[in-house]
């Protein structure tokens, strides 16, 4: 069981504790799911505006997703929307730190509590982060993470398990330790992403993850989701997998970089907002920002696409997350369960968001860009949508 498991002593780190290891973040949280009981009759609540897999998962063990429509300072949940949403059939809740930003995770988890109803911390944007001074993962029952590209730190596609419920560490563990290693193809194809991702800079950035995009819906290489999790529910042969050693050993090199890497994300985050916020465009409150990763800053333009081609050309490394509510599948969401009219703000966002690097030693250059093309960002109230801070 050694293998599937990271002692927190082995990153010298009291911020977390042990975390199961799997394959992806989404099979983490499977395995929670699985433990919990979910099944036909429960159902699952989440924002209306995340990742596909997280559905998916739920999908795979039968139950039935339920979306709550978000706030656009935030992009977390309503919780007016949550508490007249929530019936007896609802086991569990998901709190997801959308781009790094953990919002209400305290009065979620205590009405949760007051039900009987389990919470999940989706913390794949929000590793070692913190949430009213205390680590993502610790408020909730369990917590899952994700050491994707592009997320906190990287592995190429690496997944995590918190489990604070103690009766829950048991059924986990099993499911845990039954997992096979993923191929040695698998391990040899990570190894070698991991060993081509320090060539990206912003002159490649653009034609990489269009490539890698690519190859992976066609499942040419290891990727985030494979095509079958972007067109269907049906739940793919190779997904319940355990973590590899490849994945293991950078994990452990990695997290220990990864203090420094977030105090420079934050640093930028704020940079971003003082900017903002003097030119009266929308930006991350600064009230939030102590419970705010910043693992992307979130900014909402008129003309999305418009911008990122701009960006291309200035050779702005800006990400596109999250594209559509239930990211990155776009059109017809019925398969999931989502009926797009009844989560307007997840809309509206989905079809106006792009996110400014907030890892970059030159935060300088994504300033010019943005004051050259802020004619296309909305104001404060994006659009009379919110009221004037």
């Amino acid at each position: 069981m050694k293998h599937n498991i990271i002692k927190k002593n082995e990153v010298n780190s009291e911020f977390f504790g042990d975390v199961y290891t799997f394959f992806k973040g989404r099979v983490a949280l499977y395995a929670i799911l699985k433990a919990i009981g979910i099944d036909p009759s429960c159902e699952v609540a989440m924002p209306a505006y995340t990742c596909v897999v997280v559905p998916n998962a739920v999908l795979y063990l039968g139950g039935k997703p339920i979306y709550i429509d978000i706030d656009l300072e935030t992009f977390s949940v309503k919780l007016d929307e949550l508490r007249k949403n929530l019936l007896s059939s609802t086991r569990v809740v998901l709190c997801q730190n959308t781009y790094g930003l953990s919002a209400h995770v305290d009065e979620i988890v205590l009405f949760c509590r007051s039900r009987g109803i389990k919470t999940i911390e989706d913390c794949t944007h929000g590793f070692y982060g913190t949430y009213k001074g205390k680590p993502n993962g610790s408020w909730c029952d369990a917590a899952f993470y994700s050491s994707q590209w592009n997320k906190p730190f990287s592995t190429g596609v690496g997944g995590y398990a918190l489990v604070n419920d103690k009766g829950l560490e048991p059924k986990v563990t099993e499911f845990c330790a039954s997992l096979p290693q993923p191929s040695a193809r698998t391990q040899i194809m990570l190894w070698t992403l991991l060993r081509v991702r320090p060539l990206i800079n912003s002159a490649t950035y653009y034609s990489f993850v269009k490539a890698y995009r690519y190859l992976s819906k066609k499942n040419l290489v290891t990727g985030s989701s494979s095509g079958e999790e972007l067109k269907g529910i049906e739940m793919p042969n190779d997904y319940l997998l355990g973590m590899s050693g490849v994945q293991k050993r950078a994990a452990v090199r990695a997290l220990k970089k990864l203090p420094e890497v977030n105090a420079l994300r934050k640093a930028n985050g704020a940079l971003y907002t003082e900017y903002l916020a003097e030119r009266g465009l929308n930006h991350v409150a600064p009230e939030l920002h102590p419970d705010h990763l910043f693992l992307k800053y979130p900014l909402l333009v008129h003309d999305r696409d418009g911008f990122m081609r701009k960006a291309e050309e200035a050779r702005i490394p800006l990400g596109d997350w999250f594209r559509s509510p239930l990211h990155p599948v776009e059109g017809d969401l019925s398969k999931w369960g989502f009926e797009t009219e009844r989560y307007p703000n997840a809309v509206f966002a989905a079809a106006h968001v792009v996110n400014l690097p907030t890892d970059t030693k030159k935060p300088e250059r994504v300033l010019e860009f943005v004051e050259k093309n802020r004619d296309l960002i909305f104001d404060v109230t994006l659009g009379g949508r919110l009221p004037r801070r």
